[in-house]
């Protein structure tokens, strides 16, 4: 089957393109002869203006007349026409109004429809009518001097006729212009919110994950050290305390890392058993307090209300918020300190308190502030989501109390 596919490989072949002619080469001489006049808009708008000359004069200049000389003064300035729109429509006036003194006829004054098109284009609407009332006097001017002794309206219609097309023509492609302009800003625009959003959902994602991490690593961590403690000073007065501290780390650590896979599971759409671990709900908190009761500090858990309807995401942030605070009391709790964890569910509302009666006050040495480290931060923006708030302080007397609201519906609402 390989050879086969091969050979059938190698029959097979593209048709050659024709050298010459073809519907895409003609269809490509357009497009490209736009982009060069785009490119070289003096250059092409001198090969316009030397047609122009012999179109108009090529009966002058094969006869050697000396009008010619005033047909190309006529209509050579116009290959500065985009340059100085209005400077050649002024010069092109004057040679006109110079040409109607000496009552010579030309063709090149078809080029002044070319100048007012272009000023219509290029310039202002103050311009443009500027222009426009110059043509039109020179209408009038030619009318009345060619005309006889009466006014002959058979050329004066269709000349201010030619002459207000030339600069509608022209201000239209003035303000089509404008607005493609305005479309191409308001599309970078657009790309540049886009960006930026693109950019602040990243930032809230890393802040989301950084915070997911601290809680996941921090808290059993610090169990882990808690127990390898309580197993270091067991290890000779009593071998099976430590024996069994020694298994509470072992399992607290794959706890961890398994923890870690799920979330980062997650993360990754090709993690097949993502969906397989949910994230920790209210449910779970039976099993951290018993987590940390292992590690040595004696923990109580309390809930009250119906904890069906609360969201999956409200019931994950307490239990991150509880684990938190609970972490924070095995870090700098005194030896023999009692926790307690009290969540209370309502309709409108989720209530959470940690309560220790064990923690010294102010800062331990060479350990942050509970009040002042970025676990406290991050449960305050873990609360922010829901409208919420956590605060965090000592107890009258000893201990510290970490309470937590989360808004379950509008706090604002009726």
């Amino acid at each position: 089957m390989g050879r086969v596919s091969k050979l059938v490989r190698v029959q097979v072949r593209p048709r050659p393109r024709p050298r010459f002619g073809g519907g895409r080469a003609l269809a490509a001489v357009p497009a490209r002869l736009v982009a060069f006049v785009r490119r070289h808009p003096t250059g092409a708008d001198t090969v316009f203006a030397v047609f122009l000359l012999l179109f108009l004069e090529a009966p002058n200049l094969l006869r050697g007349s000396s009008w010619a000389l005033l047909g190309a003064a006529l209509t050579l300035p116009l290959a500065l026409r985009r340059r100085a729109p209005s400077v050649v429509f002024t010069v092109l006036s004057v040679l006109a109004f110079v040409q109607w003194l000496a009552e010579l006829r030309t063709g090149g004054d078809m080029s002044l429809l070319v100048a007012l098109y272009t000023v219509a284009a290029h310039c202002d609407r103050r311009r443009t009518l500027c222009a426009f009332a110059v043509i039109e006097v020179g209408v009038m001017l030619v009318t009345l001097h060619w005309a006889g002794d009466h006014v002959h309206i058979g050329a004066f219609v269709p000349l201010t006729a030619m002459a207000l097309t030339a600069a509608v023509l022209g201000a239209n492609l003035r303000t089509r212009r404008r607005y493609l302009l305005a479309l191409e800003e308001r599309a970078k625009r657009l790309e540049r919110d886009q960006e930026q959003q693109a950019q602040l959902a990243v930032e809230a994602e890393r802040s989301r994950i950084a915070r997911e991490m601290h809680d996941i690593v921090t808290h059993n961590l610090s169990v882990m050290v808690a127990l390898a403690d309580a197993a270091t000073m067991t290890v000779h007065s009593t071998p099976e305390r430590s024996a069994a501290a020694m298994e509470q780390v072992s399992g607290t650590g794959r706890q961890a890392l398994t923890e870690m896979r799920r979330f980062l599971g997650v993360l990754r759409e090709d993690e097949p058993d993502a969906a397989r671990h949910p994230q920790p709900d209210l449910a779970r908190l039976g099993a951290l307090a018993e987590q940390v009761r292992a590690a040595g500090l004696p923990t109580a858990l309390t809930i009250e209300g119906d904890t069906h309807q609360v969201p999956a995401g409200a019931q994950l942030a307490v239990y991150r918020l509880a684990q938190e605070a609970l972490t924070n009391t095995l870090k700098h709790a005194q030896p023999g300190a009692n926790a307690r964890i009290r969540v209370r569910s309502s309709a409108e509302r989720l209530e959470l308190s940690v309560i220790d009666d064990g923690h010294p006050r102010g800062p331990v040495p060479g350990e942050p502030h509970p009040g002042g480290g970025s676990g406290i931060a991050g449960m305050r923006e873990r609360a922010a989501v829901y409208g919420g708030s956590v605060d965090a302080g000592p107890l009258p007397g000893a201990g510290w109390q970490v309470s937590a609201v989360l808004y379950l519906t509008d706090p604002g609402g009726s």
